[in-house]
């Protein structure tokens, strides 16, 4: 099987059920390095977001413009070993607390966009207390009302965060990134529920369970009304299948 033999932060783009996803030796280090050259947006791909992107332009659209986007799902791992390239799986969430370990040590500035008004406020006291010096420029929950976020946005534009974390949910925090970040030198990432879960409002699955890659077991136990949204994982399969590849 073939390894991504590449310089720390490179990257090589591949193609999953026509879906981009980027192969590195280390996310972290990538994203550092697309920072330093200029910043961009980092998206984190699964089973479920590749086959919603197949069907919703505006999403795959916003996946297609990413600078980084990197193998989250162990379906989207899966997929790319049957072509004979093997990547390590790299959640997002663990990706997000590196990069704001990382800016806490540099001196980045951080904006957190996303997650309940509730969530928001227990962030503002946990995130610097986990990471001394942290910069927290700007915080804002999701749950403004239409009329107001022309102006966050133009206040997150005029701060220019070195990071940029939105939780608004998928397709959401994807498309409008995409939307709202041209102009700026920062990373933007979609983080999904990593503020719920550092917040302490939700658990992630247990460590036996990312090993068994079935976190997905996890989180819908936790929410069955994600139910429908879990067809999308054998559907990948069969589609992949389906590819030879």
């Amino acid at each position: 099987m073939e390894s991504v033999k590449t310089t720390p932060d490179d990257r090589r783009r591949l193609q999953v059920l026509g879906v981009p996803v980027d192969a590195c030796r280390d996310v972290s280090v990538a994203a550092v390095g697309l920072h330093a050259r200029g910043g961009g947006r980092i998206v984190t791909l699964n089973a479920e977001m590749t086959m919603t992107a197949r069907v919703q332009r505006e999403l795959g659209d916003a996946i297609a413009t990413a600078d980084l986007i990197i193998p989250d799902g162990a379906g989207v791992v899966w997929a790319l070993a049957r072509q004979g390239v093997r990547v390590v799986r790299s959640p997002g969430i663990e990706l997000a607390w590196s990069l704001l370990a990382y800016a806490a040590a540099h001196g980045w500035s951080v904006a957190l966009v996303g997650a309940s008004p509730d969530v928001m406020e227990r962030l503002q006291l946990v995130l610097p207390a986990r990471f001394p010096g942290l910069k927290l420029v700007m915080c804002v929950d999701g749950y403004r009302p239409t009329q107001d976020w022309p102006s966050i946005e133009q206040e997150v534009q005029r701060l220019d965060p070195d990071l940029v974390l939105v939780a608004l949910g998928v397709p959401r925090q994807e498309s409008w990134s995409q939307r709202v970040r041209p102009g700026c030198s920062g990373l933007w990432m979609g983080v999904g529920g990593s503020f719920d879960v550092w917040a302490g409002t939700k658990k992630r699955a247990p460590q036996w369970m990312g090993r068994l890659q079935i976190e997905w077991l996890y989180r819908l136990i936790q929410e069955p009304s994600r139910w429908r949204r879990m067809l999308a994982i054998p559907a990948f399969v069969w589609a992949v299948l389906r590819s030879g590849r």
